[in-house]
């Protein structure tokens, strides 16, 4: 008689004889929000993938304390072993990368790479006082607490790791296999996973011993949504869509109906605050941005002899500065993107703009706006100041206070309904 099999046997069943799998993702860029969903979705889909391991190939200068931190949760808490692998030759983990690199259940280098520099910077403090230093020192020893930890959890050279944090240390793949800081020096993803098959590791929830020799490599993309997100996440993309919001908003109030600028600036504004959010934004830029805007249309209506014009431009590039406070490059706003959008923002508004507003001004060619000044012949006496004249080819009843005779010329004054008001032209 058979014996019954139960469900936990079935399913270990299946996962013995099911294919080999690897996951595989590219992490090529700054660590913010969009590479930390990424990351978190792709493990969780390994996990019911039932797959070896998942493999993140990293290429980062660092990225955001609060998604590196996030990322780093998630790779504590996988239930399958979470592989680093820095690469390809010519890549390197810094900052966030460091701290992803340590939490990983294996870390490894590609021939070429580097790793390190993993201080914190300090976002968002302006100057040197004493409230900044101490909450520079807070940051410091925590970022310097949260990497020792990761060392002494996964067996990891701890002393460098604190050098990195704390002197900006940064060393080869050769100097970083020497001292603890990796396991592996792979040339290649297949190498890699011919070192790493065999090797037991611990999860949270049970010791793995990894068959990935021959496994199959399943290579997870990032999704369309994820690509979108990433690309306007990036500082200048973001700086650009929230120019062309605040434009597009700015026409759509200034000449209403106008539809086709107040959907595409309404568009470019909610992911241009989409992006801010991922980014250390500092208001007082964002202010002076707006600022600078507003002067550049008060030129356009108050004669300032250009001073207006001269604060506007002063006010964009110091905003444009202001907008994101980092002091990491990647971070900010390229230098040849705000000086471009400087001078376009202010010949557009000193001159696009400003036509449109001197021809709002202009005195009416067409309809009864456009009779005034015109001149004409009375066609008759006029009686108690009121009699008919005829203007560009045309009767019209006219009023006047002058004592007009039939073919005298006459002027307009203005239309009053079907009215004209005029007066006798001085010959």
């Amino acid at each position: 008689m058979l014996k019954k099999i139960s469900i936990i046997q079935l399913f270990c069943l299946s996962f013995l004889f099911a294919e080999n799998q690897v996951n595989i993702i590219t992490v090529d860029g700054v660590i913010n929000p969009v590479a930390q969903e990424y990351i978190r979705n792709a493990i969780k889909q390994v996990e019911e993938d039932q797959a070896q391991c998942i493999v993140i190939e990293m290429d980062t200068p660092g990225g955001l304390m609060k998604s590196m931190r996030m990322i780093v949760k998630d790779i504590m808490g996988s239930e399958v072993p979470v592989v680093v692998y820095v690469a390809p030759s010519g890549a390197h983990a810094g900052s966030a990368g460091v701290y992803i690199t340590y939490a990983s259940h294996i870390a490894a280098m590609a021939p070429g790479t580097n790793i390190g520099a993993a201080s914190p910077v300090n976002m968002g403090a302006g100057g040197a006082d004493s409230s900044n230093a101490t909450m520079m020192k807070k940051a410091m020893n925590d970022a310097a607490a949260m990497i020792r930890s990761l060392a002494e959890k996964r067996g990891r050279n701890a002393e460098w790791a604190e050098e990195a944090v704390r002197e900006a240390v940064s060393i080869t793949e050769v100097e970083a296999l020497e001292k603890g800081v990796i396991e592996y020096i792979a040339p290649s993803l297949d190498s890699l996973l011919s070192m790493i098959d065999g090797k037991e590791i611990e999860t949270v929830s049970a010791k793995v011993v990894l068959n990935t020799k021959e496994a199959r490599k399943k290579y997870i993309a990032m999704s369309w949504r994820h690509q979108v997100l990433d690309v306007i996440s990036d500082p200048n993309i973001a700086y650009i869509l929230l120019l062309i919001g605040i434009y597009g908003i700015f026409f759509e109030l200034y000449n209403p109906g106008s539809i086709f600028p107040g959907v595409i600036g309404a568009i470019c504004l909610i992911l241009g605050f989409y992006a801010l959010q991922t980014l250390p934004i500092n208001y007082a830029g964002l202010l002076l941005i707006i600022l600078a805007i507003i002067l550049f249309i008060l030129e356009i209506k108050i004669p300032s002899y250009g001073v207006l014009s001269i604060g506007g431009v002063i006010s964009m590039i110091i905003g444009s500065i202001m907008l994101f406070d980092s002091p990491m490059p990647f971070l900010r706003v390229s230098w040849k993107v705000i000086v471009i959008a400087t001078i376009l923002t202010a010949l557009f508004f000193i001159f696009a703009v400003g036509m449109g507003i001197r021809a709002q001004r202009r005195k009416p060619t067409t309809g009864r706006e456009g009779l005034k000044g015109e001149i004409g012949e009375a066609v008759e006496n006029f009686k108690n100041g009121k009699g008919q004249a005829s203007i560009l080819g045309e009767i019209w009843q006219a009023e006047s206070e002058d004592k007009i005779k039939a073919g005298d010329e006459v002027e307009v004054l203005k239309t009053e309904g079907l009215k004209v008001k005029v007066k006798k032209k001085k010959r």
